[in-house]
């Protein structure tokens, strides 16, 4: 059974939403899961998780959000070689840099030698039926790819 760790960063509750959705996913797919939000996470809860999942949104100039800062670079000193990853969060695309703080953690998970299991979801703002999905097939994407090692 794959441990995986989810980690959210939200001011409107759409990430938080996004990783309750993805929650129950991994639930439903037999997964132990652990969510927790930035702020109060250690980024070595990692290293005892098999698939490693961030949910953040981004806004305005499209950097990593100012709660997630000290997360964010923590994150460039952990090892997480041969862990499954994936990120997705929220945007409004009234911003030029729509979602890029989803892009900007999956640089340093590759950088830290974590391995990309799907590819990044993006919603606009909260999550609706169709971005359920998408974060469903992502769920199961990164499961795959874990059972595929």
């Amino acid at each position: 059974m794959p441990k995986v760790k989810i980690v959210f960063c939200s001011i409107t509750g759409n990430d938080e939403e996004i990783a309750d959705v993805l929650d129950e996913k991994f639930q439903e797919l037999g997964c132990e899961v652990d969510v927790s939000e930035m702020g109060q996470t250690d980024t070595s809860d990692f290293v005892d998780s098999d698939i490693c999942v961030i949910a953040t949104y981004t806004y305005e100039d499209g950097i990593v959000p100012e709660e997630a800062l000290d997360f964010y670079e923590d994150l460039q000193e952990e090892d997480l070689t041969g862990k499954i990853y994936g990120t997705c969060g929220s945007g409004d695309h009234y911003y030029d840099d729509f979602c890029r703080a989803i892009y900007e953690f999956a640089k340093i998970f590759e950088q830290i030698g974590a391995v990309s299991g799907a590819k990044p979801v993006e919603v606009e703002l909260a999550p609706e039926e169709e971005d359920i999905d998408n974060l469903d097939k992502f769920a199961e994407e990164l499961v795959s790819k874990f059972q595929g090692q």
